[in-house]
């Protein structure tokens, strides 16, 4: 997405992520990174960060007389589902992506969470925390799964055959891939 597609709120959030603004960047560089992108006043850029901050999409930390910004939980999901919204490729590879997971009890909200970036992802459930579609899952939210701490409980396979697949096929509007083998 180019910047001039993002809302200036977006566009901070997105900066802040690229510049893994979960562990915190400084206020100044944040500034000056919208500036650059974009005409921003110091005025504005300041309401857009209370805003998010209202939201709970960041938070503001001091330290050493300098201020930070860091993206929230919830402002890292916000950046990842906008990124993860994965390009559906033109032709169909003739595999499944099957996303198996295993999340402790104790990280229910996580869980919720990766079903929802799979929904958001084209993928349907196949049974319990069993979930597939016939295509990739973006790299920013593999990434975000490894930066999370998730990717220890979930396992992403690519499946070339299946028992049947005829209620998926029908599901996302394809039709199985013959293989010509010259015969």
């Amino acid at each position: 997405m180019s910047n001039k597609q993002y809302s200036l709120s977006d566009l901070i959030l997105d900066n802040l992520f690229n510049l893994r603004g979960l562990f915190g960047s400084s206020y100044g560089v944040a500034y000056a990174l919208a500036m650059k992108q974009r005409k921003v006043s110091a005025r504005e850029f300041g309401q857009a960060v209370n805003r998010m901050r209202s939201r709970q999409l960041l938070e503001i930390t001091e330290k050493n007389n300098q201020r930070f910004i860091k993206l929230t939980q919830e402002g890292q999901l916000t950046v990842l589902f906008v990124k993860a919204k994965v390009q559906k490729p033109r032709e169909w590879d003739g595999k499944w992506r099957l996303i198996i997971f295993d999340i402790p009890e104790n990280s229910k909200e996580q869980r919720s969470i990766l079903r929802g970036l799979l929904r958001d992802n084209n993928f349907c459930k196949l049974q319990a925390s069993v979930y597939i579609s016939p295509y990739p899952l973006n790299r920013e939210a593999v990434s975000y799964l490894s930066r999370s701490g998730l990717s220890e409980y979930i396992r992403i396979l690519k499946v070339e055959e299946m028992d049947s697949d005829k209620e998926l096929l029908k599901r996302y509007g394809l039709k199985r891939i013959t293989k010509n083998h010259g015969r």
